[in-house]
Parts: structure tokens; C-alpha cells; sequence
């Protein structure tokens, strides 16, 4: 019988690299999603194809890190981490199509895991939370894949809801629904796309995990969730210092942008989102000058707030924009970034979509 799952990428409204620093974040579920169809059988072998044109690729259900690469280790990673998890999954025939553009910063890799995650589950019939389900698909991203991600990712995924954004305490591990509806106060959600590529594995994004690590060591704290700000001078490298000012600040802009949506001011929640731009750009420095002219233009342009969303050095703007601007906004930002020598931006409207579950086609 055939399986069909599906799971969604996501957008993070704020709280950027404060997952893996036991911190707080904020993000929704996207209406694109990543389709998995799974025909199980006695081979013994998984054989894996996405019509992106990879494939197939036979994946042995006894894999270990490093024998399937590429965007498929992906897949064997879900695989890996549920043999450790004392789940033995079948094998067969898995074909995968997805809506979530890779290495933009929505996050297709645990659009990817989860909706196998789902499928292999289905198959076998077990029941996991999807607490665990989303710590299995870190474990196959982390240390199958060797990407160092925090558990934003497969968290959103896997807890999405419709009109919903998620507050998420990575010190506890808890989800907590925030209302997010923009549109009913007349304000739109805009996705602007780079179309600049950027990759998790990369030494960037383990880099800073590090410079986060080291500053925690130095004030003494077992993460950046209890660093004081105003202690931060004990940390006497500088761009160490610099890099873990961005978390405790961060952190409390989540926090600040969930006070301000309860009583839908999208004005505070803008500005929010300028601050926290600002602290990835000048703090934590994972943005680039085409991030930071997208996010600048927008909001010259009438923006109540934009930022860099995702691990960045390449992906997604967002911004919130009264409705009546939209596409001013959206015009000025793709005649701007195309005059400074930039491919054009992929502008859309989003909203928050509903998370990981049984589909009807793939």
C-alpha cells in the first residue's frame, strides 16, 4: 500500500541562531511543503528518486554516516537515526517532490526529513511524539549529514498550524501557538528570495556555534540563554564578544515580538524585526550586502520591518508591509537590487501554513 506524506518548510519571524543557545524563536510553517510517496517491500534496499532529477539512489537500511552523500544522505540520515532509535524501517520504493526551494533559508532539508520521518513512521506503524520525531530528524541532519543546526527546523515543521506562529523555547523544549494573521489588519507578509544559495554544512554556520560556545565558556553560563549583556566585557575576544551579544538581545526580541502580535502592533513588531537585522548584520554577521540592501530598500520603501531570515550569508528577506504598499515595496526592491548588479529578487506573499502530516498526492 502506498504511503504519502508531506511536511513544510518554514520562515522565522525572529530569533535567529538562538536554537542551538538554548534561546527563543518565533517561526511559521509555509504553505510549500515537500511531497514523499512510499511504496514499502521486502528488498531489503531503499530506493530513493526526486523529480528534481536525483536518483534513484539505494540507500541499505543498515547505513552509517558517510556512505550515502549528497541530497540523499538526507534521507539515510532519517534512516540511521531511527535504527538508533530501536525502529527498524522496511525498505522499497520513495519518490520525493517538493515546493520548498533548496538553500533558501526555508529550511528544504527538514521539509525533507520530516516528511520521510513521517512516511517510514507510517509504515511501521509507530506512534512517536513529535518532540522525538523532531530530535531523530536533527540527529540524521546533525551527525549523518555533519550539519550543525539547532532544532528550529524540524521543530516548525512538525508543530505548523494554519494563522499560527510557534513560540519556541529551545531550553525546554516546548511550542507554544502565537496567533499570526497579519492580513486581518491589513498588513501582507512578504518572502523576498535572493536567489543567492546557501549551504548549512558549510563552516560559517558551525563557526558561529563555536564563537557561541567559546563565549558561554568565558561567562561561565552552560549557554547563552543566561548570559547578562552588561557582562559581556569578560569575553575578551571581540567578534566572540560581538557574536554572543546577538543571542541574549535576540532573545528578548522574540519575546518583545510575541507581546507585541498579542495585540496585533505590527508597527513594534517591525521595528523588532529592524533591530534584529541589524544585530545579525553587525553583531553576529551572517548577513551580506545583498541581504542587507533587500531588507534596507524595503523598508525605505514603506516596510514596517524586514530582516534576513534562515542561518544566512545567502536566502530570504521578509518583511511586513501595509497592504496598500505591497507592491510599491515589492517594485522598489527589485529595481533597486537589479540596478546594483543583483539577479532579481523572487518576491511572493506567504502566510503561515499547517505542519507535517498525511498527503493526498505526491
Amino acid at each position: 500500500m502506498r504511503i504519502r506524506y508531506s511536511a513544510p518548510g518554514r520562515v522565522n519571524l525572529i530569533g535567529e541562531h538562538t536554537d542551538y543557545n538554548q534561546g527563543f524563536a518565533l517561526p511559521i510553517a509555509l504553505p510549500q511543503r515537500t511531497f514523499v510517496a512510499f511504496d514499502p517491500d521486502p528488498s531489503g534496499v531503499l530506493s530513493v528518486s526526486s523529480s528534481a532529477g536525483g536518483g534513484p539512489v539505494r540507500i541499505g537500511l543498515d547505513t552509517v554516516p558517510g556512505q550515502v552523500t549528497g541530497w540523499a544522505a538526507y534521507v539515510a540520515g532519517v534512516v540511521w537515526a531511527l535504527l538508533n532509535a530501536g525502529i527498524a524501517v522496511p525498505g522499497g520504493t520513495m519518490t520525493i517532490t517538493s515546493e520548498v526551494e533548496i538553500g533558501s533559508g526555508l529550511s528544504s532539508s527538514a521539509a525533507l526529513e520530516c516528511a520521510v520521518l513521517g512516511a517510514l513512521l507510517a509504515a511501521v506503524g509507530a506512534d512517536l511524539d513529535r518532540i522525538e520525531q523532531a530530535h531523530i530528524a536533527q540527529q540524521a541532519e546533525n551527525e549523518y549529514v555533519g550539519a550543525p543546526t539547532g532544532l528550529l527546523d524540524q521543530l516548525a515543521s512538525l508543530f505548523g498550524s494554519t494563522g499560527q506562529a510557534m513560540l519556541i523555547d529551545f531550553r525546554d523544549v516546548t511550542v507554544q501557538p502565537v496567533h499570526f494573521d497579519p492580513e486581518s489588519s491589513g498588513v501582507a507578509l512578504l518572502l523576498m528570495d535572493s536567489r543567492v544559495r546557501h549551504a548549512h554544512a558549510g563552516g560559517e554556520y558551525a563557526a558561529r556555534r563555536a564563537s557561541c560556545e567559546r563565549a558561554a565558556a568565558a561567562l561561565g553560563v552552560a549557554s547563552l540563554r543566561e548570559a547578562d549583556p552588561s557582562a559581556l566585557h569578560r569575553v575578551t575576544d571581540p567578534v566572540d564578544a560581538r557574536r554572543a551579544r546577538h543571542v541574549p538581545t535576540e532573545n528578548q526580541r522574540v519575546l518583545d515580538c510575541v507581546a507585541a502580535l498579542a495585540s496585533s502592533d505590527f508597527e513594534a513588531v517591525g521595528a523588532l524585526w529592524n533591530a534584529s537585522h541589524a544585530s545579525m548584520r553587525d553583531d553576529f554577521e551572517i548577513t551580506t550586502p545583498h541581504l542587507d540592501l533587500i531588507a534596507a530598500t524595503a523598508v525605505h520603501a514603506g516596510a514596517l520591518g524586514a530582516r534576513m531570515t534562515g542561518g544566512g550569508f545567502g536566502g530570504c528577506v521578509i518583511a511586513l508591509v501595509p497592504e496598500e504598499t505591497a507592491e510599491v515595496v515589492g517594485e522598489a526592491v527589485s529595481r533597486t537590487v537589479c540596478a546594483a548588479g543583483y539577479s532579481e529578487p523572487g518576491i511572493t506573499r506567504t502566510h503561515a501554513g499547517a505542519g507535517a502530516g498525511p498527503a493526498t498526492e505526491a
